[in-house]
């Protein structure tokens, strides 16, 4: 189909709500929905009006009964699954970061994040190192402006630069990194192999920036899927697709939401063995009993998963109050 300029006016935020109400969606109140609109935006919160469209979805009528308050209950636990995913993935990156600082500082030095002996692209070390020298010079942190004045290295060691490098960074750091004895010790502390390790982390750099950027995760295809590992140290998954109800189809679900939760999973109770990550999220499910986990990549059977089985008495029987086991 060839490309035509964009046309469609601004609409009012009176127009816009008077737009959904002709696409059929039901507004329970209309200055509740005006407030929104304006505080969070039309184009922002029709990415939860979309599951409720007719098919074709280019039509944007919605299905008989869809309503303003169920979709702006997707939008909240949406809003607090990134939130708790964030502080999720705020520990597995520190214990990512301190572990590799720990291993290849003492397999190879304090600068080895500039030998570039050590990495198996020239190109992509390159461009790694000059984001690092880039966030050194951007630096305020006064442990930065500390050594600039007591040192003449154009870089800190590992340990003080990799404080106020992105976790991107650090992601392309290991990815990067020739093979042998130091990343395999690294990977296999968090139950991986190293090329599993070196998509997981980069999958979870991803995922970070996601949530930053406070878009939509509840039912995300995620862009860069991370791999399925074939021995994990751990207990991670026993099943890995899901089926098309429409046409049978079989759906790996390492491009979902799912994977991505049980990724998260499977590395806090390595960072924590004491992690409450998982009675978190079901707390959350409980809290929105519209949200539909299959949306999210679910399985079926995800609740039997040896990974997701729930510990302690408290949740426990928030689980058997939703019928969820007996």
């Amino acid at each position: 189909m060839p490309r035509v300029p964009y046309s469609k006016p601004p609409l009012t935020f009176n127009d816009q709500l008077q737009q959904l109400k002709n696409r059929g969606l039901i507004i329970e109140r209309d200055s509740k929905c005006l407030f929104l609109l304006e505080t969070i935006s039309y184009y922002r919160l029709s990415g939860y009006w979309y599951p409720m469209l007719q098919m074709p979805k280019s039509t944007h009528v919605f299905k008989p009964n869809s309503s303003f308050n169920s979709s702006f209950n997707l939008y909240c636990f949406d809003r607090e699954l990134r939130k708790l995913v964030t502080a999720e993935i705020e520990k597995i990156e520190i214990a990512i970061r301190a572990k590799m600082i720990y291993v290849l500082s003492h397999e190879y030095g304090a600068f080895w994040f500039s030998d570039a002996a050590l990495f198996s692209n020239n190109v992509k070390f390159r461009s790694t190192l000059n984001r690092i020298t880039e966030e050194y010079d951007r630096s305020k942190e006064d442990f930065i402006a500390s050594f600039k004045v007591k040192y003449n290295n154009p870089l800190p060691p590992s340990w003080i630069i990799l404080e106020v490098s992105s976790f991107g960074v650090l992601s392309n750091l290991y990815q990067n990194l020739k093979p042998g004895r130091a990343k395999r010790e690294i990977s296999h502390h968090f139950g991986l192999d190293d090329s599993t390790f070196e998509s997981w982390i980069h999958s979870i750099a991803y995922i970070r920036n996601v949530c930053a950027h406070h878009s939509r995760l509840w039912n995300k295809a995620l862009r860069i899927s991370p791999v399925i590992p074939n021995n994990p140290q751990k207990t991670l998954l026993s099943v890995y697709h899901t089926i098309n109800s429409n046409n049978g189809s079989i759906r790996n679900i390492n491009n979902r939401t799912y994977y991505i939760l049980s990724m998260i999973v499977y590395l806090s109770k390595i960072v924590n063995p004491k992690t409450k990550f998982k009675n978190k999220f079901i707390s959350l499910l409980n809290k929105y009993p519209n949200v539909d986990p299959l949306a999210m990549g679910f399985t079926n059977n995800w609740k039997q998963e040896e990974l997701w089985k729930i510990e302690g008495s408290f949740f426990k029987r928030i689980i058997v109050h939703l019928g969820w086991v007996k």
